[in-house]
């Protein structure tokens, strides 16, 4: 296994030139500008497998950005891993509060990693963590001791809502067959406390636009006569969490599962330092529902939060108008229980139904995702464990995830296979943030893991 270790060292510095190359691709899935770009890093993605010579490597179209697909079978009688991940990344808004051209990674000493960290948009999600897959694959090709199948299945809109993903993988059942599946798109508790990701938040994102006026008016002349529509927004989006911070939309909580006291104590004992929490993110106070620890209100309770909020003139200086419109966007984080489907309606019927006349409302669904729990005393649990083993010295701990995954609950039941989630990013790495960034020995820790995966999957699987 050494020489797993060995071959990492020998060829770090192609390996990050080869990461920043896909990183300077500016491949926002959310933004039509950036098309041009996403299928520029499909078409990277691609080459590198068929350099790796999978087989069957091809761009499949979709109605929307494109899926990168790959596979070497190598014996029916092996397992087979499926790899997923996502080329696509967050917008970089605000720009300017980035510290360099988020698309010309660069490699920087923090605190956290003093030797250096990988700056860029999605250098960890998930660019850098999908790429350590295909690296650890080429160690696997390069030594031929390749131990099990493997098929990648790589995606440009994960940060849309994988909406044509979903179709994909209905219509390609027997083509995307596996044992396991294996994803890098979570973090871990430190970069030397290891941890697997046993659960992941489901997620509903909708947008709300109010209308009141049929143009926007002069403040003066019309400003204490009729309703403003952002004063109106405002006092809505208030009314959304009571004054211990519960979400008040009607049916919201019905079908929350609680966990118990037990496992509430058992989820606590994971390694989380309140006060590094805090400076991380420069705030004195944390803030949340009433009755949970942080750690339990970022994984396992739901959370509403309003992600954009405009109207009215927002540009340099002065202009006194009322707007005439005023919109947000809000998403819905959710739990075990909860069907975002039916969030969705709740979300909508309550908003309508606290909209005051004087102003006309539209809703409209984006995205969203169930939530997964995944168990741990399956041998792909206990394959990864003993993978973060070899390379930390230690046992991972089982931790729930606060983001979301879309595609992970659709997984297991289209394909009825169990997922993995390998994870190597830091809560400090800023992704969706300005600023975003992978430390370099996680990245390389995370391809010597991935790596040894494989060998502790399949000797699991034949025992």
């Amino acid at each position: 296994m050494d020489k797993i270790k060995n071959y990492i060292d020998t060829n770090k510095d192609r390996f990050l030139d080869e990461l920043f190359e896909l990183i300077k691709i500016p491949s926002v899935s959310a933004q039509k500008e950036h098309d041009s770009d996403v299928r520029k890093a499909a078409e990277l993605i691609k080459n590198h497998l068929l350099k790796l010579n999978l087989d069957n490597c091809e761009i499949c179209e979709t109605q929307g950005h494109p899926i990168v697909y790959g596979e070497k079978i190598i014996d029916k009688n092996l397992p087979t891993i499926l790899v997923y991940g996502h080329y696509d990344v967050q917008p970089v808004d605000p720009i300017e509060l980035w510290d360099q051209d988020p698309f010309k990674p660069y490699i920087k000493n923090t605190k956290i990693h003093p030797e250096g960290a990988i700056f860029g948009r999605g250098a960890c999600d998930d660019k850098g963590q999908m790429f350590m897959h295909i690296k650890a694959l080429e160690i696997m090709m390069h030594q031929n001791n390749l131990p099990c199948n493997v098929k990648f299945m790589i995606e440009g809109e994960e940060e849309v809502g994988s909406d044509n993903l979903e179709l994909f993988v209905k219509n390609n059942k027997e083509k995307l067959a596996n044992d396991i599946i294996l994803v890098s798109d979570t973090g871990m508790i430190s970069k030397t406390i290891p941890s697997i990701t046993t659960g992941l938040r489901g997620l509903s994102y909708m947008e709300v636009e109010l209308t009141g006026p049929n143009r926007d008016l002069h403040s003066g002349h019309y400003g204490g006569t009729v309703a403003n529509p952002i004063n109106v927004l405002s006092k809505m989006i208030n009314s959304l969490h009571d004054s211990n911070n519960k979400i008040t939309i009607p049916g919201f909580y019905d079908n929350v599962i609680e966990m118990s006291s037990d496992e509430r104590k058992e989820l606590n004992k994971a390694p989380f330092n309140i006060n590094e929490f805090k400076e991380s993110i420069g705030l004195k106070l944390e803030d949340g529902e009433l009755g949970y620890t942080t750690s339990e209100r970022q994984s396992i309770r739901p959370a509403l939060d309003v992600n954009g909020i405009w109207g009215g003139y927002t540009e340099e200086g002065a202009k006194t108008v009322l707007p005439s419109k005023a919109s947000a966007k809000i998403s819905m984080r959710l739990v075990p229980g909860q069907n975002w489907k039916r969030i969705n309606k709740l979300f909508t019927e309550h908003i309508l139904n606290i909209a005051p006349e004087t102003v006309s409302v539209k809703v409209t669904e984006h995205h969203g995702g169930q939530p997964y729990v995944a168990p741990t005393n399956t041998i792909g649990f206990k394959a990864a464990s003993m993978a973060y083993k070899d390379v930390f010295n230690l046992n991972p701990i089982p931790t729930r995830d606060g983001g979301s995954i879309p595609i992970i609950a659709l997984f297991e039941q289209e394909l009825d296979s169990k997922t993995i989630l390998m994870g190597f990013g830091l809560d400090t790495d800023a992704i969706h943030s300005p600023n975003e960034h992978f430390g370099v020995s996680n990245f390389f820790n995370g391809i010597e893991t991935i790596t040894k995966f494989y060998f502790h999957f399949e000797k699991l699987f034949n025992d």
